[in-house]
C-alpha cells in the first residue's frame, strides 16, 4: 500500500473520499492509506465468506454482513474490512445511506494480498479489537490458513482441513475452510 506524503484531518479524508470515488484510501493515524486494487483470488475468497455468513445472522436477528464498508474505529483511524458483521444492536444507529459507519463491526475479515505488510496487518488487527471488534479473522490465500484473534484470547490458527466456528458471535454455524480456499490455486 502507498504511503501518504503528509498528515490529513478526518475532514479532509471525509472530501477526498467524496471527490475521488475511484481511487480508495483508509486513514491510519491522520497518515492516507492508498488501497491498491484486488486480485480475482481475493474477491473470490471474500464473495465466499460473504455468501457463507450473510443468511445465517439475518435469519436469526443477529445482524448483517457488508464488504468493504468503511468504518471509523477512532478520531484519526478510518478501516474498511473486507467483509464485516454489524450486530443488530449497532444496526439501529445506522440510517441506510450512511458511507461510514462509527465504531467497529463486531466482526472484521481481512484477506492478505501480497501488498499486504506483516507491521500493517498487526496494526489494523490492534486497531480493529482496541475500537471494539470481536473477532478479527486474518485470511492467508497462499498458506491456506485463518488467523482468529478475539480480545483477551490467544491467536487460534485454522489450516484448510479444518472448520471455523464462533460461538459467540454465530452459534451453531460451521464453516468448512475447504470451501473459502476452493476460491484459490496451489
Amino acid at each position: 500500500m502507498a504511503q501518504s506524503l503528509h498528515k490529513v484531518t478526518f475532514e479532509e479524508f471525509q472530501k477526498l473520499q467524496q471527490d475521488q470515488e475511484a481511487i480508495r484510501y483508509e486513514l491510519d493515524e491522520g497518515e492516507l492509506i492508498e488501497m491498491t486494487p484486488a486480485s480475482y483470488e481475493h474477491n473470490r475468497i471474500r464473495g465466499r465468506i460473504e455468501q457463507w455468513l450473510r443468511e445465517y445472522p439475518e435469519a436469526q436477528n443477529l445482524g448483517e454482513v457488508v464488504a468493504e464498508m468503511d468504518f471509523r474505529l477512532s478520531s484519526g483511524v478510518v478501516r474498511t474490512p473486507d467483509v464485516s458483521f454489524i450486530t443488530a444492536k449497532h444496526l439501529q444507529d445506522i440510517h441506510p445511506k450512511d458511507a461510514l459507519l462509527q465504531g467497529a463491526p463486531a466482526l472484521a475479515v481481512e484477506i492478505i494480498s501480497p501488498s499486504n505488510t506483516a507491521s500493517e496487518i498487526v496494526r489494523k488487527r490492534s486497531q480493529y479489537l482496541a475500537a471494539g471488534c470481536q473477532a478479527v479473522w486474518v485470511v492467508y490465500p497462499e498458506k491456506r490458513e485463518i488467523e482468529i484473534f478475539r480480545p483477551d484470547d490467544r491467536p487460534l490458527i485454522l489450516g484448510e482441513q479444518d472448520s471455523l466456528t464462533d460461538e459467540r458471535l454465530f452459534p451453531g454455524l460451521s464453516l468448512p475452510l475447504t470451501y473459502i480456499f476452493a476460491a484459490t490455486k496451489r
